[in-house]
């Protein structure tokens, strides 16, 4: 319980700003699992990119508003852009030796 005015609104702050950066960070997760998703389908090189996009998109965002860390950001974009590196780099293997 706090005891002083600016103790009570510093909880009101908190909360409401813990509220926000949930949402920015549930939106980046979505994006990335969606981006995982369509690699573990199969789903076109096109399809891929587009959905890369929308998660480096998000993942920017949520670093920008300070949901979290930049390097948690960067971090997160450069493991997503391996993995869709490899993903299209192996199609490309497979349709060479067709």
């Amino acid at each position: 319980m706090p005891n002083t005015k600016s103790a009570a609104k510093r909880v009101r702050v908190s909360e409401k700003r813990r509220i926000i950066n949930k949402a920015y960070k549930t939106s980046m997760k979505n994006k990335i699992k969606a981006v995982l998703k369509a690699i573990a389908e199969k789903r076109s090189p096109e399809e891929v990119q587009q959905l890369f996009i929308k998660a480096q998109s998000a993942i920017d965002k949520a670093a920008r508003r300070g949901a979290i860390h930049k390097n948690q950001a960067s971090r997160r974009k450069s493991r997503l852009a391996a993995k869709v590196k490899a993903y299209l780099a192996q199609l490309q293997g497979s349709e060479a030796t067709k």
